[in-house]
């Protein structure tokens, strides 16, 4: 690639930037069989449906967000399309989809929730007033291709529920290998993914989509980032789990129950596709050509994070999906085409084993 020349104005969406492969269906149902298997895998042992990905929960959280008054049009797209504020649900987790102690230090979630959106509906969303936010503590996917992905879910299903103990000794190597690599500069999603993430404080996280959505004409990807002094402070700050396996979510319980916080809702509009791409889900956009630019803020007051109610209503009782949402945010590129029926075994499965019931909050 050339190097990156600045743009002034947004990409428009055109069909064609969408290169689908002959085989994507099968490629999306192996994925679909891949993550029940994970699910079975972890159902049979634990007697209780998690989520195939993600099933660790640390925080279930209520809060708002509200639109920024005199946004340009084209960041008035969608659910930001005017001002106003929206109720929502958030849920911090981390990647694995078995439940493992917080020592196999591994890659963070945030799912967001807005409700109250209005707007021309997602295939499958129809009647619903939600629009669900995807995200990790990470700006480019960790896999190229859906086929990559297949490839690396495979190798992590076959240790699920399998060798804790060793989990946690590879995990604290694999950090170290992290930290000497970040020390002369460098990054690795994978070891990351595989447990070699820094032992720090999920709620200093700034996390995004990772991987593009439509922005009504334009696309883009989403960002939400921790802005409250009390937040910024837990930016890469060590955190001791002093023997509990559950060590983030008490974090995250010991900081909610003195604090609030608020992040920004960002957005980083695609001004070129050649260095913004759609299929390679792998590439993180360069922040020289398309800052991330504030939309909204979320504000989340001081509350109980963790209760066996909030776990029924939305643990249990929620699902997460870029595709419950406005069709000016439909997901983009193969990665996000090839996991949209996996995202809906995984809630048909958690519903029927569990005996709970997804629900689409209205309010």
């Amino acid at each position: 690639m050339s190097a990156p020349t600045p743009l002034a104005v947004p990409q428009v969406f055109e069909l064609d930037f969408e290169q689908i492969p002959d085989d994507e269906a099968q490629t999306s149902q192996e994925l679909a069989d891949t993550l029940r298997s994970i699910m079975q895998t972890t159902f049979e042992h634990r007697g209780h449906a998690d989520r195939s990905v993600h099933a660790k929960g640390h925080g279930l959280l209520e809060g708002k967000v509200t639109v920024l008054d005199n946004l340009p049009p084209h960041l008035a797209q969608g659910a930001f399309a005017k001002p106003g504020t929206f109720q929502a649900y958030l849920r911090f987790s981390t990647n694995p989809g078995d439940i493992l102690d917080d020592k196999v230090s591994t890659p963070r979630g945030l799912a967001l929730k807005m409700v109250g959106v209005e707007g021309a509906r997602l295939p499958g969303s129809e009647g619903d007033v939600t629009q669900d936010f995807v995200m990790q503590n990470a700006k480019a996917f960790t896999a190229a291709t859906p086929k990559d992905f297949l490839k690396t879910l495979k190798l992590l299903a076959k240790t699920t529920d399998k060798m804790p103990r060793t989990k946690q000794v590879m995990s604290a190597v694999l950090r170290g290998v992290e930290a000497t690599l970040e020390a002369v500069g460098g990054e690795s999603g994978t070891l990351k993914s595989l447990g070699g993430h820094p032992q720090t404080h999920i709620l200093g996280e700034s996390f995004s989509t990772v991987v593009p959505v439509l922005y009504g004409p334009y696309f883009a990807k989403v960002a939400l980032v921790p802005v409250a002094p009390e937040l910024t402070a837990l930016t890469d700050q060590h955190v001791d789990f002093d023997g509990n396996p559950d060590g983030l979510r008490a974090a995250v319980s010991a900081f909610f129950g003195q604090h609030g916080g608020t992040w920004e809702v960002r957005v980083q509009l695609a001004t070129d596709l050649e260095h913004m791409p759609i299929e390679d889900a792998s590439v993180q956009w360069p922040e020289d050509l398309s800052p991330y630019v504030t939309v909204a803020r979320l504000d989340v007051a001081a509350q109980p994070t963790w209760s066996d109610e909030k776990v029924r209503a939305i643990d249990d009782g929620m699902a997460f999906s870029p595709w419950h949402g406005l069709a000016a945010h439909r997901p983009l590129g193969g990665v996000m085409r090839s996991r949209k029926p996996s995202y809906e075994m995984s809630s048909g499965f958690r519903a029927t084993h569990n005996g709970c019931p997804m629900h689409e909050p209205r309010k």
